[in-house]
């Protein structure tokens, strides 16, 4: 039987179970899909630390994967807009069709929660044909897995809600190394923006500016981080058009010096777990502070299309190898949990990927 891994209830940390469950069986519209990687984003992570809501012991964990296309048990509804065996990539929410104000609906994300039953930790999926994008060629199966939810979240925040991903402007993204935060500076460089960043390490930072990165300052020193960065900026243009943050605090105290006026800042999260505080001088100076979360089915599309184009290459920090390599998927979370990932986690089904190193089972 197919293999699936979801939760199994723990004190302060749920751990993973490995389960079989029944192939599943695709409606006339629907597509039968086998998963090749699928790849973790922070939310996995709470969901096992029990900080996220409508937790599910039996949904599926992750919502990123590349997936390819099946027979149709019903060779007639087989939809025929994929072929055979056709790379695929599963929009990682539903509920939101086009509104690019938010969602029409009760918007969920797919995996580990009782809003949705569908989970990409499993061998096999069945989805609307709708839902999906044929997935880059130029793309490893790792890569491919990385992109959904990231670029997803990245391409709403830069190019949606910042209102400024245009050549020469200047961006800030914060907390260089996560998936997202990846995501933003190749749209922000592909796009010609001038992108800076910053990380609580130095290699981070150099691996940033080897990406496309003009420059980077290191957020631990709280007080003189601002004015580093103040110095890095261009002499033509010294200020930053918009900030994109994932971490929340006290980032809009941090930056509303150095933003123009009616200058952005859009938060896709807030990991640090304390909210953005908006001070009177930022309010003054017109600073705009936006939510941003996941994104719309079209701009999923327009995203995937955007990295087609571009040829741009999600960034991969670590994939091990196996659906019922429990400890190496674990190891993933712990680094997950450390911070220690320059891109994105991913777990390849089997031993082999087109194009990325897959690490042995342990």
């Amino acid at each position: 039987m197919p293999k699936a891994i979801v939760i199994s209830p723990g004190e302060d940390y749920h751990t993973l179970h490995l389960k079989d469950v029944p192939l599943p069986r695709p409606g006339p519209h629907e597509l039968l899909l086998k998963i090749v990687a699928a790849a973790l984003n922070h939310r996995d992570l709470y969901i096992r630390q029990n900080l996220y809501p409508a937790i599910s012991f039996e949904s599926p964990l992750l919502a990123d994967a590349c997936a390819t296309v099946c027979s149709h048990p019903n060779q007639a509804s087989q939809p025929q807009q994929f072929a055979i065996s056709t790379r695929v990539l599963i929009n990682p929410g539903s509920g939101w069709l086009d509104n690019p104000e938010g969602p029409e609906e009760a918007y969920t994300v797919h995996g580990g929660t009782s809003t949705s039953p569908l989970g990409m930790l499993q061998e096999y999926v069945a989805v609307p044909a709708t839902e999906v994008e044929s997935a880059p060629d130029h793309l490893s199966d790792a890569e491919a897995a990385a992109l959904p939810l990231a670029g997803l979240t990245a391409w709403r925040a830069l190019s949606t809600k910042s209102g400024n991903a245009k050549a020469g402007r200047n961006i800030l993204v914060t907390g260089i190394g996560g998936g997202v935060a990846l995501m933003v500076l190749l749209f922000g460089v592909a796009k010609g923006c001038n992108v800076y960043v910053t990380s609580s390490s130095t290699e981070k930072i150099e691996r940033a500016k080897s990406l496309g990165a003009k420059d980077g300052v290191l957020y631990t020193d709280e007080a003189r981080w601002p004015k580093a960065l103040r110095q890095l900026l261009p002499q033509d243009r010294p200020f930053l058009d918009a900030v994109i943050d994932g971490a929340g605090g006290d980032i809009v105290n941090s930056t509303w010096k150095l933003l123009k006026l009616g200058g952005v800042i859009v938060s896709y999260g807030i990991t640090s777990m304390t909210p953005p505080a908006l001070p009177m001088q930022a309010v003054m100076k017109n600073i705009e502070l936006k939510g941003s979360t996941m994104g719309s089915r079209r701009e999923f599309g327009e995203m995937v299309r955007f990295v087609g184009e571009h040829e741009i290459r999600p960034i991969v920090g670590r994939v091990v190898a196996g659906i019922d390599n429990l400890r190496g998927i674990d190891g993933l979370f712990d680094d997950l949990n450390e911070g220690k990932q320059f891109g994105k986690l991913v777990v390849g089904m089997e031993n082999h990927d087109r194009g990325a190193p897959i690490e042995p089972k342990l």
